[in-house]
């Protein structure tokens, strides 16, 4: 792909190299307009950072709001002293508002060592607004930028628009030659900025590293009031609506029907689309005189109706249905759908307390003001109309001319070609957790399957998609999810390798996985492949195959 910057605009930057003289680096020396440098520093390999690095921190692109308010576009780069030539643009999670370290790394998907250490250049924003900006709104302060028509732009598309380049432009300055290429890394929204990125800049991206990604959250925000509503019926609590052994028992029963289906009872659910018709909830569901190791009929009906996804009037999908995955027993699964250990939240879950405020303030036109307690968040969750206010999320308005949905969403993502990220050279994999509680595995399973469908059953010659049975959002759950995609997906820009099975390990430190998977492995298959037993050590991936 083409440099991004023009080749005449390095020549005027003058002997020695900055690499030498970081701190004494400025906007100028760099050739910029409209940025202010808050921090420079030369900071050594150590705790504060994975490689000796120069580290940049600055804003640009500031104004005042339509609210009144001061926002601007902050940033981290940093640039390692022993630079491989190429370029990583970290894309944040959650509603972004805070700059998080440069190193690229995510929590499953890059490995055990960042990007950063590896060598890259890495670029991190706020996505142009400060998340702390309002603390009197106390948790639904973070969503606050949503009444800003502008910060909306900015946090759908516009930040990556502005930064991509600038960053790009720094980088080939300090090190006074080109970057030889440019990758996009993230998680979770994160996810959702690198599918933007695909659909918006074409040719900004070589390669896209893309993880559990909420390319609708729009939509995905509509099933925290589903999940809400149709969990805090049970106790009158949504925090105690199931226990931990509830479900632990709904994973027992999934592995119990699903396990042995890839070939292999190990604890590990493999072939997710075979459990889909073999698991039946309804089987664990209290017999007359049963009060224990069984779940009520309320607890059943309340999974049905999250797993089958929200409903409009007519009954038409609003977002996604769930596959059934052992994961639900992770931890993670639990903190975002039905309570947290955070006693400032009052130990309720992610959904409410974020969800809430992002769904009345960030993905509805017009927005609504939501009380910042707890209680009151998820009470907002539980009196939204589904049917009746689903459409706020498709609205526009004078003040709001782009619908949340067109902010948020990558153009033709109901209709995914990427013929221009295709024809650029471009190339992209996905994974995503069959167990992520935030965004539904079928979506992305989905939209990939349309991806190939609209590029003559031959997306494989530039996006794979790689499920990971039993995690959770972004990492976690009882899986095996240590994996490493950014190498192969190097190898397949750089090289021209494609890429195939990779190997998933336990993490050390999984507590979730039973003591006879500690130390295992098995193979990341690209869909619609599922990992197979071949016979062998149990503990091993050599002993699965792709097919």
């Amino acid at each position: 792909m083409k440099s991004l910057l023009a080749s005449t605009a390095l020549i005027c930057i003058a002997a020695p190299s900055f690499a030498l003289d970081c701190e004494g680096l400025t906007p100028e020396a760099l050739g910029l307009t409209g940025v202010t440098f808050t921090e420079v520093a030369a900071v050594p390999a150590g705790e504060d950072s994975p490689a000796a690095q120069c580290r940049i921190r600055a804003r640009t692109a500031e104004r005042v709001g339509s609210d009144g308010k001061d926002y601007a576009l902050n940033f981290e780069l940093s640039l390692p002293d022993e630079w491989n030539g190429d370029f990583v643009h970290q894309f944040n999670g959650g509603n972004d508002g805070e700059v998080k370290p440069a190193t690229g790394a995510l929590k499953s998907g890059t490995g055990e060592t960042s990007p950063l250490a590896q060598g890259f250049a890495v670029v991190s924003s706020d996505a142009g607004h400060d998340g702390k900006a309002n603390p009197d709104m106390g948790l639904a302060g973070g969503a606050a930028f949503g009444f800003d028509f502008e910060a909306r732009q900015m946090y759908g598309y516009k930040a990556v628009e502005i930064l991509q380049p600038l960053a790009r432009q720094m980088a080939e300055a300090y090190y006074e030659t080109p970057v030889n290429h440019a990758y996009g890394i993230g998680c979770s929204n994160g996810g959702r900025h690198a599918m933007v990125a695909a659909a918006r800049m074409p040719e900004a991206f070589d390669g896209l590293l893309v993880a559990a990604p909420g390319f609708n959250l729009p939509r995905a925000a509509v099933q925290h009031a589903l999940d809400v509503q149709a969990m805090t019926p049970i106790t009158g609590d949504l925090r105690s609506a199931f226990s931990k052994d509830d479900l632990a028992l709904v994973a027992q029963g999934i592995r119990a029907s699903c396990d042995a289906l890839d070939g292999l009872e190990d604890g590990l659910v493999m072939d997710t689309a075979a459990c889909q018709s073999a698991f039946d909830v309804t089987a664990l569901q209290c017999t007359e005189g049963q009060n224990s190791g069984c779940l009520s009929e309320a607890q059943v009906t309340a999974l049905q109706t999250i797993h089958a996804g929200p409903k409009g009037s007519g009954g038409e999908q609003l977002y996604s249905d769930w596959s059934w995955d052992a994961g639900i027993e992770g931890g993670n699964w639990r903190f975002w759908k039905v309570e947290s250990t955070v006693p400032p939240w009052e130990q309720m879950p992610i959904i409410a307390v974020m969800g809430a405020a992002s769904l009345a303030q960030v993905f509805t036109v017009p927005p609504s003001t939501v009380e910042g307690a707890p209680q009151a968040l998820a009470d907002f969750l539980m009196q939204f109309d589904i049917a009746a206010q689903a459409g706020a999320i498709d609205a526009t308005s004078e003040a709001f001319p782009e619908s949340a949905m067109e902010v948020m969403s990558p153009p033709g993502a109901d209709n995914p070609e990427l013929a221009a990220f295709r024809d650029a050279g471009g190339k992209i994999i996905v994974t995503h957790g069959v167990a992520d509680p935030v965004f539904s595995v079928n979506d992305t399973a989905r939209w990939y399957a349309a991806l190939d469908a609209n590029n003559g059953d031959d997306a494989e010659a530039f996006a794979r998609f790689y499920p990971v049975p039993g995690m959770n959002h972004c990492a976690g759950g009882p899986a095996t999810d240590a994996f490493d995609l950014l190498t192969p997906l190097v190898a397949w820009v750089e090289d021209g390798e494609a890429p195939g099975a990779v190997t998933a390990s336990a993490r050390a430190d999984n507590a979730e996985l039973p003591d006879a998977l500690q130390g295992a492995s098995r193979p990341l298959c690209p869909a619609p492949q599922v990992a197979r037993y071949q016979g062998g050590d149990a503990k091993s991936a050599d002993s699965f195959s792709c097919e």
